[in-house]
């Protein structure tokens, strides 16, 4: 699925959709270059749950937890890890392949470890079309499995 997103309050909304729909178990991953509305699509998909807290990149802490909507909601920003061991010193599998779901921002460096089926989630820019102008791709993914 393509969608055209004019504002950030467009791709806020599309998060929303998200979050609303989400279910138990599902895994997105977050891929966009800094500035093109990951955090903004996060706090939609937040929203979409129920979240009420403040919601933001959890890029010095690898994981923030946020437990009290509709569905735990699990925000992996792996930007920062030295190697997939350290997903493990985490327990990311309680995470990965609990009740709730999780987003994963940077999730090309932990690849061996994402679960066989995710969504992927993709933010890209095109300036021609405009400032506030983002394509967000949202597709089923399989990971291969060796």
């Amino acid at each position: 699925m393509k969608v055209d997103s004019f504002s950030a309050k467009e791709t806020f909304a599309l998060g929303q959709q998200i979050g609303e729909t989400a279910k138990p178990g599902e895994i997105y991953t977050l891929i966009g270059d800094l500035g093109v509305g990951k955090t903004v699509f996060t706090q939609g998909v937040a929203k979409g749950l129920g979240i009420q807290e403040s919601v933001n990149s959890p890029t010095f802490t690898i994981l923030q937890v946020y437990e009290e909507g509709r569905l735990p909601f699990y925000h992996f920003d792996v930007y920062r890890i030295g190697d997939v061991e350290e997903m493990d010193e985490i327990g990311y599998e309680d995470y990965f392949y609990g009740d709730g779901i999780c987003f994963i921002e940077w999730a090309n460096l932990i690849y061996e470890i994402l679960p066989e089926r995710y969504k992927e989630i993709t933010i890209c820019k095109d300036l021609q079309k405009g400032l506030d102008y983002r394509l967000i791709t949202i597709e089923e993914k399989e990971r291969s499995v060796q």
